[in-house]
């Protein structure tokens, strides 16, 4: 709780620093520098495709080089106009969403856009559904028609969210001409209509953005150049900050550098509004130990959040008790509520009474990085001192371990999540719904109904005890355990103004709002 405490304060203090040398110098000058911006981040693509991928990485991307027909303002959580002319549901029914295009609209490749991109572009993503595509986000989406400059979305049920979700990275717009219509595009290049193109890119490595002149949209100024620089761990991207090899810096910088952190010149800390998450996911197919419930139900038993929180994250991070964060709509404290204290005796019992021989042997998958392999190097010593399980922990790069968990390669495995939009929704559908994003075989007829309830209000306050069921049922069923939350975190040098607008809960990078000072 300290350390929790403290990084607070030098929040405060590194805002209170860059905003004291000059009020000025939060503002972007008229002339001077024209060289890129570095950007560093331990996010990875993982598809230059947007129907290829479903991650934090390629949707920081995505924002920058593609369009979708809505988005968020910093700091707003209505999303507005940007391909679109403008959008609304027809009639009271929610089951009938339409769009008018703008028609001032091309590809950077000056082609002119029309209806008939953004139905091929919807289409065609739900077609070739890959495993970690964004295909999920759109269970009740039952068919896409233009005609002129109208899109018309029609739905299987009433969804409130559905608006939220065209302003993700799943809405973006590609050129027909140049995207297949059965597979995805495989080459290091792009063709959209976003506020940046891509000039260069080196997967794994680097990303050259340069202001789209084409660009029509709700972003009113672009900023200068962006070379986005990618590193495999977090420890990485801390010694290039403190190489001074990047000027901003987003998405992970290790624990023990935050912590550690002092307040000085020349450097603003910001902490965005976003609430990423981290859950021990299981794979619930049939053959995995995890299949049992009791199984399940016993390692949620024993597991030691704060041990987890305040050892392998130095305090950086809250522990998490339920399926939505604090600061969403419903969140609750539903696993708290079961088990609140390890309870290694309760397990045991679990186990015995489902007839389950100890102990149980699985395998879990983790991302390779310094900070996860503490993280799993914890939760396995918690596991096995009961004497009930043998972990067998597997580090795997993270496009290798995506596509493995997807598989059902292994038994559990910790994934981070980014609200996609935000809304509570954004946290159930996608991660407790029947063919969710996690690819672990759960379904619960219960809870698919109760986030069918809670995307029929207008007014999400009316979702608030759905969303409090939701939480207790996956409680109750364990397809996952939650362990903590945090925000997000941007470090920038006084030469670059715009960092703190970079990133919120909307889930868009906003690199046009960099530059220099």
């Amino acid at each position: 709780m300290r350390s929790t405490v403290r990084l607070r304060i030098l929040i405060t203090c590194g805002v209170l620093v860059a905003a004291g040398v000059g009020g000025w110098q939060l503002l972007p000058s008229d002339g001077g520098r024209t060289d890129p911006i570095s950007v560093g981040t331990t996010d990875e693509v993982t598809s230059l495709d947007p129907a290829g991928a479903y991650d934090a990485g390629s949707w920081a991307m995505y924002s920058n080089v593609f369009q979708s027909l809505l988005t968020f303002k910093p700091g707003f959580t209505t999303p507005v106009p940007d391909a679109a002319e403008s959008c609304k549901f027809q009639g009271s029914k929610l089951t009938v969403y339409q769009c008018t295009l703008r028609d001032d609209l091309s590809f950077a490749n000056g082609r002119k856009i029309t209806a008939e991109d953004v139905k091929y572009s919807f289409e065609r993503m739900l077609r070739i559904k890959t495993d970690v595509g964004p295909q999920p986000l759109f269970p009740t989406l039952k068919s896409v028609s233009a005609e002129g400059r109208e899109v018309t979305f029609r739905l299987s049920s009433r969804d409130a969210t559905f608006p939220l979700k065209l302003a993700t990275g799943a809405g973006s717009i590609v050129d027909k001409d140049h995207y297949p219509a059965n597979k995805l595009r495989t080459d290091p290049a792009v063709d959209g209509s976003g506020p940046y193109v891509l000039k260069e890119y080196k997967a794994g490595e680097s990303a050259l953005l340069e202001p789209n002149p084409k660009y029509h949209g709700a972003i009113t100024k672009v900023g200068g150049p962006v070379r986005v620089k990618y590193y495999g761990q977090s420890a990485d991207l801390a010694d290039a900050w403190k190489a001074k090899e990047i000027e901003v810096t987003h998405r992970q910088l290790p624990p023990e550098f935050i912590s550690t952190l002092e307040p000085q010149d020349g450097i603003r800390v910001t902490e965005a509004e976003s609430a990423e998450i981290r859950n021990l996911n299981f794979n619930v197919r049939p053959g995995s130990p995890m299949a049992d419930k009791a199984v399940r139900q016993a390692v949620a038993a024993v597991l030691d959040r704060p041990a987890i929180t305040t050892g392998a994250y130095k305090g950086t991070v809250e522990p998490l008790y339920s399926l939505i964060p604090q600061g969403f709509l419903g969140h609750s404290t539903a696993f708290y509520d079961v088990n609140p204290e390890p309870d290694a005796k309760r397990a045991k019992q679990l186990l015995k009474d489902a007839g389950v021989k100890t102990p149980v042997k699985f395998t879990f998958g983790y991302r390779a990085d310094a900070t996860y392999g503490a993280e799993t190097a914890e939760i396995k010593r918690q596991l096995e001192k009961t004497g009930l399980f043998r972990v067998e922990a597997v580090e795997v790069k993270w496009a290798e371990f995506q596509k493995a968990y997807a598989k059902g390669t292994y038994d559990a495995y910790t994934v981070g999540w980014l609200p996609d939009f935000p809304d509570s929704d954004s946290f159930t559908a996608p991660l407790v719904g029947t063919e969710n994003t996690l690819h672990n075989g759960f379904s619960s007829k219960r809870i698919d109904e109760l986030i069918s309830s809670t995307q029929q209000f207008g007014d999400r306050s009316r979702a608030t005890s759905d969303f409090k069921e939701i939480q207790s049922e996956v409680a109750s069923e364990v397809p996952l355990v939650p362990l903590w939350q945090k925000k997000d975190y941007v470090l920038a040098t006084e030469a670059v103004a715009g960092s703190q607008n970079l990133t919120d809960g909307t889930g868009i990078w906003r690199l046009w709002e960099l530059s220099w000072i």
